[in-house]
Parts: C-alpha cells; sequence; structure tokens
C-alpha cells in the first residue's frame, strides 16, 4: 500500500479486522499528521517522501508458537541477529515483527501462570480491548508531533506488556524488528504497564537490510510505571544506513517508582529519539544511560527528557557516543524540575569520543528550574583518541585497529556493563566492525 490517504487508512483497520473506534482514532490521526509541519530544529528529513513509501504489508506467514515453526527464509534473518542464542539464555518471550506484522510469538507458560500479558498489539486489541482503551495514546497523544500522528495512523505490530500486581518477571521479555522490504514504513506501538510493586525488563532489537532508497521507522513507546514498580527499557539498534529511525519514547513513573531507559544506537541514517520520563510521584526516580555510534554519512541525534513533577525525586542521564569518518552524533536534552519538586535532584553526564578530524559531536543541553531546594549537575567532555594511548598499546604489539578498538570499548563501557552479557558483546562487536567500515 504505496502512498497515504484516508482509503487506506480504511483498509489497514478493515484488514486488520479492528473495531470502529479504532478506525476513528486511526482517521483522526491522519488528519492531524496532514496539518502538522515537519521538525523545523535537528537533523535534515527533507528527503522522506511520505508518498513513496508503504505503510502496510500484510504478513505472508502465519503466526506460528515454536522456533521449529518458522519458516526457513525468516528463521536464517534471525539466526543472524542471535535470537536463538539470546531466547535459550534469557527470553522469557519473543515477539518478532517482520516488516509490518508479528510473524513469531512466543509466551512462556509460566508468564500466563503470573498473569503476565505479552502479545502483539493487534492481538491485545481483540483479547484486552478495556486495557488499550484506558492507556493508548494518553502518554503520547496523537497531537504530540507528526509522526507520533503518523504512527497513530498506521500503526502495525508492536507489544502490549502488562505486569500484574507485585509481579517480579526474572528473565527480560523481548522483541526483534525487521524491515525487509525498500520504501516501506514501519509503525510498531509499544504499550507497556508495570503495576503496583511490579519488575521487569524489556528488550528489543532492531536491523534491516541495504537498499538503494530510504525507508522510514517511527514508533512510539508508552511505558506506565506504577507505585513501587521498577521496569527497564533497553534498544540495541542497528539498522542500516538507508532507514530514518524517528521515534517517540515517554514514560510516566508514579510514587517510588523507577523507569530505567538504555540505549544503543549503532546503525541507521538519521535517528532522532529521546526517551521522556515523567516523574510524577514523590520519590520517583527515572535514568536514561545512552550508546551512539555516527559513522560516515550518519547523522545520530539523541538524547533524554526528564521532568521532575514530585518531591524528592531524581534523575540521572549518562550519554556517550563516537563520531568517525565524518559522522555526526549530538546529545540533546531537557530537564525540568517544577516549583512542587521540593528536595529533588539530576545529574547529566555527556562524553564524546572524536576518532578524526572530519567527525563532530555536539550537545544541546536545556535545564529549566522553577523552584527552590534543589541540585542539578550537568558536566560534558569532548575529546579525541588519545595518540599516546594508541603508542603506547602499539609498542606492546597490538595492531593499531585493535588498539582504537580496545580504547573505544572501554570509553563506552559504563553503557555496555549495564546491558545483557550477550547483548553488551553484540554492541561491542557491532562497534568493531563499524570502525573497520565491515557493516553498512
Amino acid at each position: 500500500m504505496k502512498g497515504l490517504n484516508e482509503e487506506i487508512i480504511k483498509k489497514i483497520s478493515f484488514l486488520k479486522d479492528e473495531p470502529l473506534w479504532m478506525k476513528e482514532f486511526r482517521l483522526r490521526a491522519y488528519r492531524i499528521f496532514k496539518k502538522k509541519k515537519m521538525p523545523a530544529w535537528g537533523p535534515d528529513l527533507s528527503r522522506i517522501d511520505f508518498n513513496r513509501l508503504s505503510y502496510y504489508m500484510k504478513p505472508t506467514t502465519k503466526k506460528v508458537s515454536s522456533w521449529q515453526d518458522l519458516p526457513a527464509e525468516i528463521k536464517k534473518v534471525y539466526k543472524e541477529i542471535g535470537i536463538p542464542q539470546v531466547e535459550r539464555d534469557f527470553l522469557a518471550g519473543v515477539n518478532a515483527q517482520y516488516d509490518s506484522e508479528m510473524v513469531y510469538e512466543r509466551i512462556k507458560r509460566y508468564l500466563g501462570k503470573k498473569g503476565v500479558i505479552f502479545c502483539a498489539l493487534g492481538t491485545a486489541l481483540k483479547k484486552h480491548p478495556q486495557i488499550i482503551k484506558k492507556y493508548l495514546g494518553k502518554l503520547i497523544p496523537m497531537i504530540d508531533n507528526k509522526f507520533a500522528a503518523l504512527n497513530s495512523a498506521v500503526w502495525s505490530g508492536g507489544s502490549l506488556i502488562y505486569i500484574p500486581k507485585g509481579v517480579k518477571v526474572n528473565l527480560p521479555l523481548q522483541a526483534y524488528f525487521y524491515i525487509k522490504s525498500s520504501d516501506f514504513g514501519q509503525f510498531e506501538r509499544t504499550l507497556i504497564i508495570a503495576d503496583e510493586g511490579s519488575e521487569a525488563q524489556y528488550i528489543e532489537g532492531c536491523t534491516a537490510p541495504i537498499y538503494s532508497h530510504y525507508s522510514l521507522h517511527a514508533g512510539v513507546v508508552e511505558v506506565f510505571v506504577k507505585k513501587n514498580a521498577r521496569f527497564r527499557y533497553t534498544t540495541v539498534q542497528n539498522w542500516t544506513k538507508n532507514i530514518y529511525n524517528l521515534v517517540t519514547k515517554r514514560a510516566k513513573v508514579e510514587e517510588n517508582g523507577l523507569m530505567e531507559w538504555v540505549g544503543g544506537n549503532i546503525g541507521s541514517r538519521t535517528t532522532m529519539i529521546y526517551p521522556s520520563t515523567y516523574l510524577y510521584g514523590n520519590e520517583s526516580r527515572g535514568e536514561m544511560l545512552s550508546l551512539t555510534y555516527a559513522g560516515r554519512n550518519q547523522v545520530q541525534d539523541t538524547g533524554a527528557k526528564m521532568v521532575h513533577f514530585g518531591s524528592r525525586t531524581t534523575s540521572r542521564i549518562i550519554a556517550k557516543s563516537v563520531s568517525k569518518d565524518g559522522g555526526i552524533a549530538s546529545y540533546r536534552g531537557l530537564v525540568q524540575i517544577l516549583p512542587q519538586a521540593k528536595n529533588s535532584a539530576s545529574s547529566v553526564s555527556c562524553d564524546s569520543l572524536i576518532l578524526d578530524n572530519k567527525s563532530r559531536a555536539n550537545t544541546y543541553p536545556n535545564i529549566r528550574i522553577r523552584g527552590d531546594k534543589t541540585r542539578v549537575e550537568h558536566e560534558a567532555t569532548v575529546e579525541k583518541l588519545s595518540e599516546a594511548k594508541l603508542f603506547y598499546l602499539q609498542s606492546r604489539g597490538i595492531k593499531k585497529d585493535e588498539a582504537e578498538s580496545m580504547l573505544v570499548n572501554g570509553f563506552i563501557k559504563p553503557i555496555t556493563k549495564e546491558i545483557p552479557f550477550q547483548y553488551a558483546l553484540e554492541l561491542n562487536k557491532l562497534i568493531r566492525l563499524e570502525m573497520k567500515n565491515k557493516v553498512g
């Protein structure tokens, strides 16, 4: 389905067998999308041609319940990005999205026994409509920005996760997203509710092959962290260089809750992503750990937003970026402490490593303190790869490219140590390959 109009929206809703209220939701969002202007700040998005994109591809494969039942083509893709090993060692459940729809869905038996819901959002629309109606679009309304409106109009795939009160899920829930087609738009929608006293973590991985034309990934993530709950959302993004990666993520945290964002952005042509945490409850906490790598023809524009509403709230942002071969890495962040957020504190640390004279690193901090009795810390560093350290390592018999990789891996260690072991290995491997220009 190339191009976008109201008839396409209606057809998407019809093919997905949705209720009338969802069709109307999509149509309202499409009308807002048409009126909204493209962002006038940040990276250049002028090459995105909305009329050229395909907005929905009906899955050619039915959903299956086990790895063995997957078609060979899809199994090959997921073997290449490591699903089987990760699943055996870590996973409580896997959702895999291949273009528009989920084609592989597995939920471990014990999740069901605990009352945990982890399923494709389209499935949840039919099985759990009351949850979708209550939460969908409440944190990120369709009027928020042009790409949130577009996602609301054409969303396909994504997940619903509901963790009941007091339930602690020890193994990560996980989803993989894969764009198979050129000139394609992927618009998954993820909705997460961590009820009172619950704990869980979710990991998503993203990849795509290389095409001559550009594709668009515009996801939306809404996370509700209830009183005394804790949730961690980890992304390992390795889109290839023909993808515009424009994602809106937002979390609302209630009393004594904790929301953690962990992001590893390696791929894409252009990334714009700034996970937001709204600390509504007293003594709620928010953390963001971000790693970006910008290589040739890449713009990585990332950051975080922490907004303090409750008293005694705390936030922490640690952002690290690496730039090489003319890549541009930018940190764009907001810390806002409102007048009622007494005795609150925030810490921001932005460190950039530049590997050559062609690359750039930018920092755009925005700190708004509207009350007293608060503490805010911000520090930023920019450095080039140390010639002295390189010389020392080479003098010990280490080749130059291996020495560079060692120094870069040491620089990013504060982020990778927070990611499950096998994903940290994947990130380190991807960065080594990028530095040798073997990826993309």
